[in-house]
């Protein structure tokens, strides 16, 4: 059976090709304003037996294209166990939510998620990057080179990019801020993984798995590896479409 799987969240759209449990494809594009046209422009290269959906965007895929969808925190339990089936704890973090969830032979015990507010995600990543005049996929790299970390006062994107501005106007090192901005978004992860009860072995996934700076912070943190897949991004789509094949 190829099923084909997507994963629709607010800055990207990831999709992934499978046949039986077998990964044969994947795809990242932006979302975009019409995520449902980006969903018929990648269906119409692809041939599938049955799609399904997760993510922001999975209640308009289910209403527009009448298939089936999946919660995020399943798709991402499932997933995760697909690249490391001894995973235990998924902290994921995305473009606009970020959630820490615990799973036993791929079932969901218990979660926690922060999905009202963009602090701690890669959205707030995106918005300093730019105020400190840093490409946001190098943040991370430029991030590990400070040497003393600034505390960040707030994590309200808005107050926390005015005190970004700030500090540069009194002369402060670019790359101890980067580093102040990482260390503020673990410590915002830290009382969700805590919460959660979190247990080995732990997986990193999300778009925001592609910083290094923010994976490295949180193995020191937790005194842990930290497992990351070779594409962290379409753990939840893969998840989905894993979801599809359990249930026949």
């Amino acid at each position: 059976m190829i099923i084909g799987s997507f994963d629709i969240g607010s800055r990207t759209t990831k999709f992934v090709l499978l046949e039986d449990t077998v990964l044969k494809d994947y795809c990242i594009v932006d979302t975009g304003t019409d995520p449902i046209s980006k969903v018929k422009e990648i269906l119409h290269h692809y041939f599938c037996d049955k799609v399904i959906a997760t993510g922001y965007g999975r209640y308009l895929f289910q209403k527009t294209l009448g298939f089936p969808i999946i919660s995020e925190i399943k798709a991402h339990a499932q997933g995760a166990c697909y690249f490391f089936p001894n995973c235990r704890t998924v902290i994921d973090i995305g473009g606009q939510d970020s959630k820490v969830i615990r799973v036993r032979n791929g079932k969901v015990e218990h979660f926690e998620m922060n999905d009202r507010c963009a602090a701690g995600t890669g959205w707030f990543l995106e918005v300093m990057a730019t105020t400190l005049g840093f490409r946001i996929n190098d943040f991370g790299e430029y991030a590990l080179q400070g040497k003393n970390s600034i505390t960040l006062n707030s994590m309200c994107t808005v107050f926390a990019e005015s005190e970004v501005i700030s500090l540069i106007s009194c002369g402060e090192n670019v790359y101890n801020i980067a580093l102040g901005i990482h260390n503020a978004i673990v410590n915002r992860i830290w009382t969700m993984i805590v919460k959660s009860g979190y247990e080995d072995d732990i997986v990193f996934t999300g778009g925001v798995a592609k910083n290094r700076c923010i994976g490295v912070l949180l193995k020191e943190r937790l005194n842990r590896n930290i497992y990351i897949p070779q594409e962290p991004q379409i753990v939840g789509a893969l998840g989905a479409g894993l979801s599809l094949l359990s249930n026949g």
